[in-house]
């Protein structure tokens, strides 16, 4: 997988002309794109989505310092998306699953989204804590799911896991609205994790914020993804890769 490879959304005003219906949306930033290097299975699922928004910096420069054509002009975080999906929804009222992390979690985010979108009604399943899931709890995930029949459906676990769990489980979800893959935004929501202030949002300095929070869970994708991507993006502009 390369960078001209991804058709990403451009802006966060393009999120408005999404199509309503059955969408996968991924996120993508350099860690992912590095991790994608040495998984198929992952590169597949991210390159077979719908819509694939870039939630990093550094991906929207590189595409814009390799001269492509539809090189979008902003980073948009998972976080921005969940925003502008769920005040989307709470207009019209509907339903609204989350799938993923704890059952703690899920219950502070239903007590959030009773507060700030009132006219959502929230389904969660909070799924096993195991690398890969068995058959039958697939099974039960996707019946929870499905019974519930949401209007909007976020998975939140670990990349690569949710992309492809969706990727893997998507002919199996008997649903008609957008279902994303945003992983940390569900600690956001929560409030478990804060999110970078906009002061640091605003420069393309999220991730730097987060590595100072987060220096254990974050030095790996800092200190070896991001210096890796930028080589690879280097060998891609003097066509190295294919």
């Amino acid at each position: 997988m390369n960078i001209r490879q991804l058709n990403m959304v451009k802006s966060k005003e393009a999120l408005e002309l999404l199509p309503e219906g059955k969408l996968l949306i991924d996120t993508i930033n350099a860690h992912s794109f590095v991790t994608a290097q040495k998984d198929e299975t992952f590169a597949e699922a991210l390159l077979d989505a719908d819509v694939l928004i870039p939630d990093g910096i550094s991906v929207v420069k590189a595409a814009k310092f390799l001269g492509m054509n539809n090189a979008p002009s902003e980073k948009i975080a998972g976080a921005d998306l969940f925003e502008f999906e769920m005040e989307k929804l709470n207009l019209r009222g509907g339903k609204c699953f989350f799938m993923g992390s704890s059952e703690g979690v899920l219950r502070m985010i239903r007590e959030r989204v009773a507060k700030e979108y009132p006219s959502i009604e929230v389904g969660t399943y909070s799924p096993p804590y195991k690398p890969v899931f068995s058959e039958e709890d697939n099974r039960l995930i996707l019946s929870a799911i499905n019974s519930f029949d949401p209007d909007l459906l976020w998975i939140g676990m670990t990349a690569p896991k949710q992309e492809k769990w969706l990727h893997d489980n998507w002919s199996r979800l008997n649903i008609h609205c957008h279902a994303g893959a945003i992983g940390a935004v569900f600690d956001f929501f929560a409030g478990t994790v804060q999110r970078a202030p906009l002061k640091w949002q605003k420069p393309g300095l999220e991730w730097l914020y987060r590595f100072i929070k987060e220096p254990r869970r974050m030095w790996r994708r800092n200190l070896i993804s991001n210096p890796l991507f930028v080589w690879l993006v280097f060998k891609e502009k003097l066509g190295l890769r294919r």
